[in-house]
């Protein structure tokens, strides 16, 4: 190739690409990402096939009602893969590993499903019960006392405040919530078990009476003292399994 001709070529290149000897490269520390691509970057929407997810998701729910949890939170993590926008599988997910008392990933999930929607009722819920039962009790009340706030008949939310706030303590709170979650669910006898336990708290024999005889009307198994175990599910901690144990006796 003539030489004349070869420099004019990289004279006209260099022209259109607009570069001078003198400007410097550009440096990455410079370019801004929105959050709308960071997003796009993380979860590519090619990838994403939401109507296989729904499949995964009831296959993950059928096992974990088998009791297979570890088939369940593998299929429920595909779930999450293949729709990472649905608020509604990072719950799913994280509920089955709160059940499967796996807390630190279950925190971790729905945290996750609070990052594509703060506001989500049913993750603040999940969320909140988790830090409950792993003994982180302000996390626990801040989540609980965000998700009444959004919703102000969430019962869940009440009565689980007044768990956490039992054991802060702060018995007054721990009253008053438990007396709101038994006017949004009076036909729930958990609340009532928890209004009996802050009033027990309170160093009110009779009121705590009052309410555990309500909960023994609703649901007379809680004469047996081997019944009250199912508490831990409940949320209730062995000490407060064990407070109730000695309303119990009262009967």
């Amino acid at each position: 190739m003539n030489r004349s001709f070869a420099v004019a070529i990289l004279t006209l290149i260099w022209g259109v690409i607009g570069c001078t000897e003198t400007e410097q490269p550009l440096s990455f520390r410079s370019v801004s990402v929105s959050s709308e691509l960071q997003t796009a970057l993380a979860y590519p929407v090619f990838l994403e096939d939401p109507q296989t997810a729904v499949t995964y998701r009831q296959a993950g729910l059928e096992a974990r009602q088998q009791g297979d949890f570890a088939a369940a939170i593998s299929t429920l993590k595909t779930a999450v893969a293949l729709a990472p926008r649905a608020v509604s599988g990072y719950v799913l997910l994280g509920w089955t590993q709160h059940l499967a008392a796996q807390r630190n990933e279950a925190i971790g999930t729905l945290r996750q499903a609070l990052e594509h929607d703060s506001e989500h009722v049913p993750a603040l819920n999940a969320l909140g019960i988790a830090y409950l039962v792993n003994g982180d009790l302000e996390p626990a009340i801040a989540t609980h006392t965000q998700a009444k706030t959004l919703q102000a008949d969430n019962e869940i939310a009440y009565y689980n405040l007044s768990l956490a706030y039992q054991r802060l303590p702060d018995i007054p709170a721990a009253v008053d919530h438990a007396a709101r979650a038994t006017e949004l669910e009076p036909y729930n006898p958990h609340p009532w078990v928890a209004l009996a336990l802050a009033h027990w708290s309170h160093q009110d024999a009779a009121a705590a009476q009052s309410a555990y005889q309500e909960a023994l009307r609703l649901d007379a198994r809680y004469f047996d003292a081997n019944h009250l175990e199912h508490l831990a599910r409940a949320g209730f901690s062995s000490d407060q399994i064990q407070r109730v144990d000695e309303i119990r006796t009262q009967f």
